[in-house]
């Protein structure tokens, strides 16, 4: 059908619903249907032409008409930590375990070189923090540091610094994840170092009871904030199907709902930095039990989770989205 007769054989009714004279919920859902068909049909035989823009301006118009008073449900706040994003978890479960094992070869690359050259961890941890760490390990108390100023204080400063790292972390994913990898690569290295350091004065066990009761939580939301980097920039470097521009738009909205996500896990690490970790002398069973829980907790919520949301939606509900909103 040539373009002219096209366009005279359906203007009077597209001037119709650009005019908005259909009013019933049933005329709007036929009336967008069939305009969809008239945008398909213009698209592919007139890619290029002022029709297709037109139907395709006027086809978003009455999408946005459908859906502008669309109510969210009363708890999609809770759904989203429920449903949502556990199921991004799932979705990118890849990109996790990606973050995870670079991570962990700059963890081995940092207690590595600090093993091997006495001067690397004074490189990266600075000179006033080993001499200080020295003067408490003469003392008696290695871990004095965690006791320094009030507890409310260093949650927030905690806070706010991990918060920023993590977005830091997401957001330098954009330069095609070499960011991300640099950002996982600075914090990898200086853990090995820190941790070796410890090790190397006899004090691995302790350091492990003490550091990583908030530690569990920080460097795992560390990590799944790399995952996010990552699925940032590999949008733009794998688009697959998409163009670069709507992969890079839902890679983008993906991570930064990880980055949101993981907000809470951030905020209790630094809790526990703040309130709880400088209680060294505390009772090895209860440093344990916190830690072993924050582990239990981050593979199941991140990892066997996920998995058994996402066989659960398949088997038993064929649409995830709808069971999401």
């Amino acid at each position: 059908m040539r373009e002219a007769l096209f366009i005279k054989q359906n203007s009077e009714r597209w001037k119709a619903y650009e005019n908005g004279k259909t009013q019933s919920p049933d005329e709007l859902a036929e009336s967008f249907i069939s305009l969809t068909d008239d945008l398909a049909y213009s698209k592919t035989f007139y890619p290029n032409s002022n029709t297709t823009r037109y139907l395709n301006g006027l086809a978003s118009r009455f999408h946005q008409s459908i859906y502008k008073n669309k109510k969210e449900k009363t708890n999609r706040f809770i759904t989203f930590w429920k449903l949502e994003l556990p199921l991004i978890f799932f979705k990118y479960r890849k990109q996790l375990l990606y973050a995870f094992a670079f991570f962990l070869v700059f963890c081995l690359m940092g207690m590595l070189s600090a093993m091997y050259d006495d001067s690397f961890v004074r490189l990266i941890l600075g000179n006033n923090y080993v001499n200080m760490t020295n003067d408490n390990i003469a003392k008696g108390d290695p871990f004095g540091v965690y006791k320094q100023g009030s507890e409310f204080k260093m949650f927030m400063r905690i806070a706010i610094n991990n918060i920023y790292a993590e977005l830091m972390a997401f957001a330098m994913g954009i330069f095609l994840s070499v960011g991300t990898l640099y950002q996982l690569m600075q914090n990898g290295i200086m853990l090995g170092s820190f941790q070796y350091y410890f090790f190397s004065k006899g004090l691995g066990v302790q350091s492990v009871l003490v550091i990583w009761i908030h530690g569990t939580l920080e460097i795992s939301a560390l990590v799944i904030a790399g995952a996010a980097g990552l699925i940032l920039g590999n949008s733009i470097l794998f688009p697959k199907t998409y163009s670069r521009m709507e992969s890079l738009k839902k890679g983008g909205k993906d991570g930064m709902k990880i980055a949101i996500g993981i907000v809470p896990i951030f905020l209790v690490a630094a809790f526990f930095e703040g309130f709880v970790t400088r209680h060294t002398e505390m009772p090895i069973w209860l440093s344990v039990a916190i830690l072993v829980l924050s582990l239990i907790f981050i593979i199941w919520y991140v990892i066997l989770y996920p998995a058994i949301l996402n066989r659960k939606l398949n088997t038993n509900t064929p649409d995830i989205d709808e069971a999401l909103f």
